[in-house]
């Protein structure tokens, strides 16, 4: 039986359209040359081909291209983001704010930090992985230079409150930090409006090719990233390297596919999460983690009561999907993520996210009720 995908949230398929572009720049009939090489014309086109893709992303978010900082992902982002500014601000203070629950790239970031003598406050979300604005004023100090939150929580499909965040966050002159690898292209984002300092993208999270990212850096005098890849000077010194034109012009591609498509993609995710949910409810003691009605759809984090998350995914091996994050996966603790948000350490283990994309179909999740229904009542049997 052909495996069942319900895995988007640790990565996604390459729309088909989107390969199709990113081929124009691999081989030596197409755009392959280095876009760093102005001394001819095909480093002239290579050029062009990532400066119409940064515009075409700025485009997206409703900001400035030269705002855009290409990365190899998220995670260089975040720390570059987090690294950056701390190391800029240092002498101005060295208290950070976060959450327990974001991504480890940002939680590793932070200990690192703290390692080099910057204070961390790790805020704990609500039951639902909510982190509110009270809580974020309720933790600013005088030495408080930067905070980070997630848009989307990867684990949950929490949505915060970042504009709400962010406006506090401004008017205390605190620099702001957002890490939506989960939600571009998913969620509108418009950062001529928000109150954003720096925001991370993934291109993989949404159809795009993995190895490529990018960080939003508000134009700003007073705001420094200070680099933590040298060798070039490339992207106004903040990240040297050799742009990889094919993945900047597939991520490009898979973001602008995505916008175009928002709303289309959100109306089939929401009812997909129903009809799997509403499927699911012929099984008893099996709960929500998370927040069913302000959440992401594309996400259902599930805890089935009595089964081991572990056996039960060995026992619908037909389908992908996961304990949690899949920078997580080997480990055999219960999700920090589903501990944060207050579950104990049973139920945790007893917890399968689910997570469903553009190309999944309502024959599959049937058939994805089917296998768990039954998978789930032969374990508890």
């Amino acid at each position: 039986m052909k495996t069942i995908y319900l895995d988007y949230a640790a990565t996604t398929p390459v729309d088909p359209a989107v390969a199709e572009k990113m081929m124009g720049y691999l081989t030596q009939d197409g755009c392959f040359a280095n876009p760093a090489s102005r001394a001819h014309m095909l480093g002239w086109f290579a050029e062009q081909a990532v400066e119409e893709s940064r515009l075409q992303i700025a485009k997206l978010l409703n900001c400035d291209a030269r705002e855009l900082v290409w990365t190899s992902g998220a995670t260089e982002s975040n720390n570059l983001a987090l690294k950056g500014v701390a190391e800029t601000r240092r002498t101005r203070g060295r208290h950070i704010i976060t959450s327990t629950i974001e991504h480890k790239a940002v939680l590793d970031t932070c200990a690192w930090l703290e390692d080099q003598g910057f204070e961390v406050s790790y805020l704990k979300p609500n039951a639902k992985g909510v982190i509110s604005v009270e809580q974020v004023a309720q933790a600013l100090r005088p030495d408080t230079i930067l905070a980070s939150f997630m848009l989307i929580n990867n684990e949950l499909g929490s949505i915060n409150d970042i504009a709400s965040i962010g406006a506090l966050l401004r008017d205390k002159a605190v620099l702001f930090h957002v890490d939506a690898a989960q939600a571009a292209g998913k969620v509108p984002i418009d950062l001529k409006t928000l109150s954003v300092d720096l925001m991370s993208f993934s291109g993989h999270k949404a159809y795009g090719p993995k190895g490529i990212g990018a960080l939003y850096v508000r134009r700003d005098p007073d705001l420094k990233v200070l680099a933590q890849i040298h060798g070039g000077g490339h992207e106004r010194g903040m990240r040297s390297g050799t742009l990889p034109t094919h993945q900047i012009v597939g991520m490009a591609s898979a973001l602008t596919l995505a916008g175009e498509r928002m709303a289309e993609d959100f109306a089939h995710l929401k009812s997909l999460r129903s009809q799997f949910w509403q499927g699911l409810s012929a099984l008893e003691q099996v709960s929500i983690n998370g927040d069913f009605e302000q959440g992401y759809p594309g996400i259902l984090n599930l805890c089935f009561s009595g089964v081991d998350g572990e056996a039960l995914l060995m026992a619908i091996k037909e389908v992908a999907v996961s304990t949690g994050s899949a920078c997580n996966s080997a480990s055999v603790d219960p999700s920090y993520v589903l501990s944060g948000i207050g579950l104990s350490r049973e139920k945790a283990l007893s917890s399968l996210r689910f997570s469903f994309g553009r190309f999944t179909t309502p024959e599959e999740i049937e058939q994805v009720i089917e296998i768990v229904v039954r998978a789930v009542n032969a374990l508890r049997n």
